[in-house]
């Protein structure tokens, strides 16, 4: 029989999510939001994801939000629970993704009285939901604030926080009467379609067809804009390239497609910015500004959805506000055709050398097993309908370079944040949203031992319940917080300091197998087709454990990493002898040309 419960602000906030279409809201409980998990057990839905730690949460509400393009939304108590809670905000902020935060307080008669796990949460999230943060006084204060916290997290692409002390959630649920002071409000909304003015259109394709030498940045604001990009560039004869961020959006088999651009990208598209005459970036924010052409080398047009983005990193001409589709759309009628082929055949050749060089690196021999090659065997075995979740170190550097995403398989991670342990809760959130299709996980062992391994106790949790078990986490054990420490060689001229580095040596797989989950550890590079096939197959989530060498170098493409070998070089000096010096030089050769028999 149904409970004779009062209805109550909590069973409000919870059909009110219903009404914004919210499926699923992660999080943890406490005492602060009983009220709402109460509500949340009456309901019976929205479905309650429960990770092992608040910050795990809300990476998966970050990554709800980019696997579907819905607003993600995790909840948690105050005190702990909310400080939790920072990381996993800051990455939506900073990677410009909606998330809403519905977060408990302790009762309002007790707030000011230094009361346990009282914090001052306004000003705790004044920074990381600077576009929208509130605690609710009242009731009928209540579906305003849940409606504007929504539109706020969609309007700026980032995450708003709704404060529930504990007695406002007990309180009757509002009838938000029709009198002064009380504001109405409605779960309703639309985008629109963001066009720029027709003179900047004009003045961008005066901008553009003057170019001889084009290139384009391509960021995740192209993600429906996919064509369109293409068919710009085909007009131009420019060639592409993409910000991390921008990597799943652009067809990377294409021969004028130079892969990834900064630190982490590859030579082709280092060619392309370093000699473009012409720069068009699409929905792109991209931090690494050393890597963009030299400011005066390229006339620049930019476009984005967010009239603040425009000029940040680049110089730029034409400024161009609008959605990326619409506004390619009406840039390619005004382009000429580009006759003269000479640029783009010379990208082509750049890109072919590309994949030459990226395979000689994947093919090196390494101590004992090369992490390149790892990514680079995936290729072959990458489920056209899968999902890839990319944790944060070494391993972006081989997902950047060696993994060729097949078109329409989505890839996500923490990127302007870079916070570690984001990729099996990613994983696990593009699992929730996509049961059927199979998922990849790329994580150091770093990031596994900060929360990765927790959250795989979420997998066995969960997994029985999916219609597709594949869930593949692979593992690149090398012992070294390795990122890091070719960063103190790099940028600091400084040895690897073993006492912050060094990692316990754990065997993942093995773990995994505790949990009632599969698993292997590879130590041969031989047998890492076979293992990758054998996790794809399998009949539960499985971890794929390779022990990999951390002495493979992170140098950034060429001709900029040219210049880091001597500092390289010489904190290698300072260290114990190893092979990092003659992987170093191995890699180099390969840059110059002179590795290959």
């Amino acid at each position: 029989m149904p409970e004779d419960t009062a209805d109550t602000v909590a069973d409000f906030v919870v059909r009110h999510l219903t009404a914004w279409r919210v499926d699923r809201i992660f999080g943890y409980s406490g005492d602060g939001i009983n009220p709402l998990l109460g509500a949340l057990r009456r309901a019976g839905a929205p479905a309650f994801i429960q990770a092992r730690h608040e910050e795990a949460a809300a990476f998966m509400a970050v990554a709800h939000a980019k696997y579907t393009g819905a607003v993600g939304v995790v909840t948690a108590t105050q005190g702990p629970g909310a400080v939790h809670l920072l990381n996993g905000l800051y990455d939506a902020r900073m990677d410009s993704v909606p998330v809403v935060a519905v977060i408990g307080q302790q009762s309002q008669t007790v707030l000011g009285s230094a009361y346990q796990q009282e914090i001052d949460l306004l000003s705790l999230f004044k920074d990381v939901a600077s576009e929208f943060r509130q605690q609710v006084a009242s009731p009928e204060q209540l579906p305003m604030v849940l409606d504007r916290a929504f539109k706020a997290a969609l309007a700026t692409r980032s995450p708003a926080v709704v404060i529930l002390p504990h007695d406002v959630q007990q309180a009757p649920a509002p009838e938000t009467p029709h009198e002064h002071g009380v504001v109405p409000s409605s779960p309703v909304w639309s985008m629109g379609c963001v066009s720029p003015r027709e003179t900047d259109l004009h003045d961008a394709a005066a901008v553009l067809n003057a170019g001889r030498k084009i290139a384009l940045l391509v960021g995740q604001g192209a993600a429906h804009a996919q064509q369109e990009v293409l068919a710009v560039a085909d007009r131009l004869g420019a060639g592409i390239t993409t910000s991390l961020l921008g990597k799943p959006y652009v067809d990377e088999s294409r021969p004028s497609v130079t892969g990834t651009m900064g630190h982490l990208g590859t030579t082709a598209s280092a060619h392309l910015l370093d000699n473009c005459d012409t720069l068009l970036i699409i929905g792109s924010n991209d931090p690494w500004t050393e890597y963009y052409p030299a400011p005066g080398q390229a006339r620049a047009v930019q476009i984005d959805i967010d009239p603040k983005a425009i000029g940040n990193r680049y110089p730029v001409e034409v400024p161009l506000h609008g959605d990326a589709a619409e506004t390619l759309s009406s840039l390619l009628a005004l382009l000429h055709g580009q006759r003269d082929h000479s640029w783009r055949e010379e990208v082509e050749e750049q890109v072919r050398r590309w994949d030459r060089v990226s395979t000689e690196r994947a093919m090196t021999p390494a101590e004992p097993v090369n992490p390149e090659r790892v990514v680079h065997e995936l290729n072959a075995i990458l489920p056209g309908d899968a999902q890839v979740a990319v944790d944060v170190g070494s391993c972006v550097y081989w997902y950047a370079r060696q993994l060729r995403l097949p078109r329409g398989v989505p890839s996500h991670l923490s990127s302007t944040l870079g916070c570690m342990g984001a990729g099996v809760p990613y994983g696990i959130a593009a699992k929730l949203a996509h049961p059927s299709r199979p998922v990849v996980v790329l994580a150091g062992d770093g990031a596994m031992q900060m929360a990765g391994l927790a959250e795989l106790v979420t997998v066995a949790k969960l997994w029985r319940d999916w219609a597709d078990p594949r869930f593949v986490v692979c593992v690149f054990s090398n012992r070294d917080l390795a990122e890091v420490s070719w960063e103190q060689r790099e940028m600091e001229g400084e040895p690897r300091f073993e006492a912050s580095q060094a990692l316990p040596d754990v065997d993942c797989a093995a773990y995994a197998r505790l949990l009632g989950l599969d698993g292997v550890r590879i130590t041969d590079p031989e047998d890492l087709a076979d293992a990758w096939h054998q996790a794809f197959s399998a009949d539960r989530p499985f971890v794929l454990d390779v022990v990999t060498d951390p002495n493979v170098p992170l140098l950034p493409p060429f001709p900029a990493g040219a210049a880091k070998l001597d500092p390289i070089r010489g904190a290698l000096e300072a260290e114990p002898a190893g092979s990092a010096a003659g992987l170093v030089q191995r890699y180099a050769d390969i840059e110059e040309g002179t590795g290959r028999s």
